[in-house]
């Protein structure tokens, strides 16, 4: 049997070809053959990025014995990191002064960059310290995600616990039984991914540069916390200037008249802007009630098919067609991907390699098979894999694309939201290689009282691809084909039956949705960046769905809408914000500057010190340059819900809570509250005006640690140093 994913012959120019271990296309894992020096046994650790992916390396390799953190068997250790074990410190870690905020302090440019490890990933970290340094232990795996990241959150973990053993790299693109033993028999030597790593590192401290530093600054100020990001600030600023091109939109009235003819068809003229010039003509329409065929245009067109899935463009379908948040179409395609139903998610190309041609051609042939695809709804005639294929614009991993793995799963067994997801994926995948959608479009031009009127039809020649996309998504589509063909009019002349007067107006720009904030994110500055870079616009394909919902989390946008169709708007707090950033941090084109430049040293292309030169001299002067904006102070004002009842100012909402505004004073209310959570309820804004109205408020169906639901009134007060505290008092007096 022939593996899905065969071992690539030839590799993009930065991977080094190693010799092919498989015998007739199946892979042969050489598992590691433990060896005894001076009687310690001796062993390859491997470390991925998080344990569902460990335990289906550990299936594969044989590691099947559980210990704690970690699996062990046939010469293997194989363990997780959890996320970002190891982050950069905060400022304070530097300098104790920086634990208060200062424009005197700024800017803050770490000379030598420190690490911690986070309280809560601190017992794994430890785990990966001992594995890496047992004496059993000969060498490292590096098996983290394929990409930039997962090259940063595994080599940030091998520093930190000061490891000198030598590592390797796995780089997949599929978790397939067939493509883990593929990989781990064929592992790259680390040094091909250095600038991956470099790339990674000044990604991650130029950030963090420009958070602290923005982010300090503007809330010094403004006297408010504000978060600035590189990312975040720009997108926001997208969705600020949309809305202004909305308020200040005047819609302009316009006039038609249409003609419903005897020939089976509506006429329709142009659009007229004076009301009496359209009136004068529907009467004179009404007069003649004839119409005279000037000319019939018919003229064949074509769609080709849409191209492979990249991450945002299943992210945009999935919203536009599934109402999805960006944030959740990443999350169940994960999820499939860890369930080995998919490839790699995570990915901005929509095309494959040569390499990978057979391999597209002989699981379509299934897809059409499992779906009952028939040969007519396909492409037999021409290569139609070829169209899928660009070695030049695959840059770490190819298209979204199903497994055959797939194949064998009961997909109404999935939960929706991945079962919805993965039909948009196979769906794709055979509409990528089908026929055109061909059909007749006939333009019918005539003339009554002086005046053209025209109308357009379509008739379907040949359905192509867009017979896929109806038979795998017709529950997802909901939606009939509605083209239709103009009758032949054999006529000079054609009667009216019906004349009459329509009104409409011109439309303003539309609201982002997550779809088009995307496209709008993976465009940004496109005219800017140089010729041949395939990474453009703002972010990644891996992060923008984080951007938007960091912006949300934090109070900058908000989701209006129904449940399917939602819209993105800044908040009065995100208009405020995007009012006093300068340019240059609202701009899309420095962070679409970034991501070239990122990409350049990802290719050895540029030094990453150049890179982080720039931004020490770009962070300096914005501090150097900045000056609160006259004015704005009462856009910047935080909303007041109340007076404090240890002090007596005015207690104001923030991102994490309703804060005293008087800086001595301790008290707070925290949204994310544990003496609520306890019961079973949320501190929302409606409970913090209760409270600080009237030092109490009744809640319903509060439920005790047993499952048992009662009625209880929370009271608020304070303790000597000003901090909140709460306690309950029963109905019934109990």
């Amino acid at each position: 049997m022939k593996s899905l994913w065969r071992m690539s012959r030839r590799r993009p120019a930065r991977r080094i070809t190693q010799k092919n271990n498989s015998i007739g296309g199946v892979c042969r894992l050489t598992y590691c053959n433990p060896k005894q020096i001076g009687g310690i046994l001796i062993a390859k650790l491997i470390v991925a990025e998080k344990p569902s992916v460990a335990m289906s390396y550990a299936k594969v390799l044989g590691a099947t014995s559980r210990q704690d953190g970690y699996l062990e068997g046939n010469g293997y250790l194989v363990s997780w990191c959890v996320g970002h074990l190891v982050e950069l410190a905060p400022p304070n870690i530097y300098d104790a002064k920086y634990v208060k905020w200062s424009i005197a302090d700024l800017p803050i440019l770490p000379q030598k960059w420190q690490y911690l490890v986070s309280a809560s990933t601190k017992k794994q970290f430890g785990i990966l310290q001992k594995l890496m340094h047992r004496p059993d232990v000969e060498s490292v795996i590096c098996a983290t995600d394929a990409g930039r990241e997962g090259e940063l959150i595994f080599r940030l973990v091998y520093q930190q616990v000061g490891c000198k053993k030598p590592f390797t790299r796995l780089w997949l693109s599929s978790m397939e039984e067939n493509a883990i033993r593929e990989g781990f028999a064929h592992l790259k030597p680390s040094t091909e991914y250095d600038a991956l790593y470099n790339a990674a590192l000044c990604r991650e401290r130029a950030d963090w540069m420009v958070g602290i530093n923005a982010s300090r600054l503007f809330s010094c100020l403004y006297n408010q916390p504000l978060a600035v990001g590189r990312v975040m600030t720009p997108v926001l600023a997208m969705t600020v200037v949309r809305e202004a091109a909305i308020a200040a939109f005047v819609p302009e009235k316009f006039y038609t008249v249409d003609l419903e003819l005897t020939s089976g068809c509506t006429a329709s003229s142009r659009r007229i802007p004076e009301k009496s010039v359209a009136e004068n003509l529907l009467e004179a329409c009404r007069k003649e009630m004839v119409a005279t065929i000037q000319r019939i245009t018919r003229k064949e067109k074509s769609e080709n098919p849409p191209p492979l899935y990249d991450l945002t463009t299943l992210q945009r379908d999935a919203n536009r067609l599934l109402g999805y948040s960006a944030q959740q179409t990443l999350d169940y395609v994960q999820s499939l991907y860890e369930k080995k139903l998919t490839t790699y998610p995570r990915t901005d190309s929509c095309y494959i390699t040569d390499d990978d041609e057979e391999m597209l051609e002989e699981l379509t042939e299934e897809l059409e098979r499992f779906l009952d695809i028939t040969p007519e709804d396909v492409d037999e005639a021409v290569p139609r894999i070829r169209r899928t294929v660009n070695r030049e614009k695959v840059t770490d991993h190819h298209a979204i694309l199903p497994t055959r793995s797939m194949l064998q799963t009961d997909l109404d067994a999935l939960p929706k939201g991945e079962r919805n997801v993965l039909k948009l994926i196979i769906a794709r995948t055979l509409m990528a290689v089908g026929k055109s959608f061909r059909y007749l479009e006939t333009l019918l031009t005539t003339e009554c009282a002086g005046e053209e009127f025209t109308a357009k039809g379509k008739e379907v020649l040949e359905e192509g691809w867009k017979a896929v996309e109806r038979k795998v998504l017709a529950d997802i589509l909901n939606r009939k084909q509605e083209l239709t063909a103009l009758p032949n009019a054999a006529e000079n002349e054609c009667g009216i039956l019906n004349a009459e007067l329509k009104e409409g107006q011109t439309s303003p720009p539309k609201h982002f949705t997550e779809d088009t904030l995307l496209h709008a994110m993976e465009i940004a500055s496109a005219d800017s960046m140089p010729e041949g870079v395939e990474r453009q616009g703002i972010g990644t394909p891996a992060t923008r769905a984080a951007t938007i919902e960091k912006l949300v989390q934090k109070g900058f946008l908000e989701r209006k809408g129904s449940k399917k169709t939602k819209v993105l708007l800044p908040t009065d707090k995100g208009k405020a914000l995007i009012t006093v950033m300068p340019e240059e941090i609202q701009s899309a084109e420095m962070t679409a500057d970034w991501e070239t430049k990122l990409l350049r040293i990802e290719r050895s292309e540029m030094e990453p010190s150049e890179f982080m030169t720039e931004i020490n001299t770009m962070i300096t002067e914005l501090v150097k340059n900045t000056e609160m904006k006259k004015g704005v102070n009462a856009l910047m004002k935080n909303k007041t819900i109340g007076v404090c009842p240890n002090c007596g100012a005015n207690v104001v909402e923030r991102e994490k809570g309703w804060f005293c505004e008087n800086r001595e004073c301790r008290f707070v209310l925290w949204k994310d509250n544990a003496f609520f959570k306890r019961l079973g309820k949320r501190l929302d804004a409606h409970v913090a005006d209760k409270l600080l109205r009237d030092g109490r408020v009744r809640l319903k169906d509060c439920k005790s640690a047993k499952g048992k639901t009662y009625n209880a009134t929370v009271l608020l007060s304070c303790e000597a140093d000003g901090r909140s505290k709460f306690s309950l008092e029963f109905e019934g007096g109990c």
